[in-house]
Formats: structure tokens, sequence, C-alpha cells
């Protein structure tokens, strides 16, 4: 069951970041992230409704950071990478969430740190560098994406708040089911993300107005349904039956997924591109493997 939710969880997240390319063509990166976030917390608020009073008090200030720093922060962060970034490059650095798991779990939480993780940390921020400053962002907004290739630090920085995540609702909400986890968590961060929406972004107006609105929005619905309400429950679910490392282990997947989908859209990906993938990755598969 826990390979079966990894497969169906790469899958999703790989798709995530075409859905939010189509999305940024009409609305900006915030308007996308305020978006993603409050449907998916609306479509889950039955489910938060129904749990949130079986919820102990002193856990509702790990939901509130596990849902901050795991959903409302990446969600905008994401959004404005891939305003520069070409999407199967940003499918590539969500790899980091490994790297940030493990580096935050021995922070934070006691995870032992050994040589070897210690080495597969290294080589995935060598990838990374690797990938950005040689390969270019793969965008389009300059012939070969050089100049925005920065726009990477936005995913490493929403990737530690993923490995933040992980280990708080791994060694924080244990016994919650992953129902109750992801709507909680999600109603927390709903509102905020409803009324920034509402209040401070031309959201309204742009849906009413602007040719090709509409598909955009059904773009974002899609990925607020799928990556964020549906997967969140099944990593979580996954989280509770395995371990934050094997559960965060869907980034070997996800760059395929996304590499995939950006190759379909036109996206450039070079040797260097590769190179730094195969770098993030070999740091990823030395991180599990070590003891």
């Amino acid at each position: 069951m826990a390979w079966l939710l990894l497969l169906v969880l790469a899958s999703i997240w790989g798709t995530s970041f075409i859905l939010m390319k189509k999305g940024l063509v009409v609305f900006s990166a915030m308007e996308l992230g305020a978006t993603r976030v409050t449907v998916a917390s609306l479509l889950l608020l039955p489910f938060a409704l129904r749990h949130v009073g079986s919820v102990e008090r002193s856990r509702f200030k790990w939901l509130a950071l596990s849902g901050v720093v795991g959903t409302f922060i990446p969600a905008f962060l994401f959004a404005y990478a891939e305003t520069k970034l070409a999407s199967g490059l940003a499918g590539v650095l969500n790899a980091l969430t490994v790297v940030f798991t493990l580096l935050v779990g021995a922070l934070l939480f006691g995870q032992r740190l050994t040589a070897l993780r210690v080495l597969g940390i290294t080589l995935g921020l060598v990838g990374t560098v690797l990938m950005l400053l040689l390969g270019g962002s793969g965008g389009a907004e300059t012939p070969t994406g050089e100049g925005n290739a920065w726009y990477g630090v936005y995913i490493l920085i929403a990737t530690i708040g993923y490995g933040l995540s992980v280990n708080v609702i791994k060694h924080k909400l244990g016994g919650l089911t992953p129902v109750a986890v992801t709507s909680v968590l999600l109603m927390l961060i709903g509102g905020p993300a409803l009324a920034y929406l509402l209040l401070g972004t031309d959201f309204v107006h742009k849906l009413a107005t602007v040719p090709g609105a509409w598909a955009a929005f059904g773009y974002i619905a899609l990925l607020a349904t799928m990556s964020t309400a549906v997967a969140m429950v099944l990593f979580n679910k996954l989280i509770q039956q395995s371990t934050a490392l094997f559960a965060s282990s869907s980034t070997y997947l996800i760059p395929i997924v996304a590499l995939a989908w950006g190759a379909l859209d036109g996206e450039a990906f070079n040797l260097w591109h590769f190179a730094g993938m195969v770098v993030i990755l070999a740091g990823v598969l030395i991180i599990h493997r070590a003891k």
C-alpha cells in the first residue's frame, strides 16, 4: 500500500508544475497561490468541521505551523518561481524536499545525521547549483534563460518548508487521521487565503473580463483538488504508514513526470540540467540508503 501511494502521489505532484504554468497564463503568482489554497480548503471544509472538535488544543499550533510552512507559503513560492523557471525544472528542484526533510529532522527532531547522509545533502545542494548556474532556467524570457535561474531559490525555500512540515506531521501529529490533519490544517490557512484573494488581488475582475481566465482557473482548481487536497490526504497517510524519509521519496519520480509534461509543452532541457538532476537524485538515493 505504501508503494502504491508513493506512485499515485508522484503522478499527481509531477503534473502540478505544468498546471501552475497554465494557470499563470492569466493569473499572477499571488493570485494562483491564494486560489490554490482557498479552493483546497473549501473542498475539505466539511471534513474539517467534522474533525475539528476531536483535535486537542495543544495540537492546533502544530497544525497551523505545518499548514503555513508546508502549504500556504510554498503555494506562493512555487508559483512565483514558475513565472521565470520552466515547470520541468521546478519539478526536479522539488527533489530537495528529501534533503531538507533529513536536515530539519536532524536539527530539530533528533534524527541521526551520519557521514553518508551529509554526503547526500551535499550532493543535493551541489546538483542544484550545477543545474541553475550552468543550465539556466529553461524559461522563455531570454533565449536560454540564464538570467532567470536564481528563481530556483524560491523553490529551495519552499522545500525547506516541506521538510519542516513532514517532520511536524510525523513527530507531533501522530494519532490523527490523514483526513483530519489535512482538512483542519487547510481550514486554518484557508480563511487568510480567501480574504487576500478577494480583497487584495484582481482575481474576480480577471475572471469576469479576461479571455481565457476560466480555463486558467480550471487548471488551478484541478491543481488545488488533486495536488493539494487529495494528495495531502494521501501524503499524510503515507507519513503515518512509513517514515518521513520514505514519504518524501516520491521526489524520485516527480521529476520524471514533470519533465515529461514540460517536454510536451516545448520547454528546454539541456545537458547541464540533466547533470544537475542526476547529482540531486544521487544525493537523495544516498540519503535513503544511509544508515
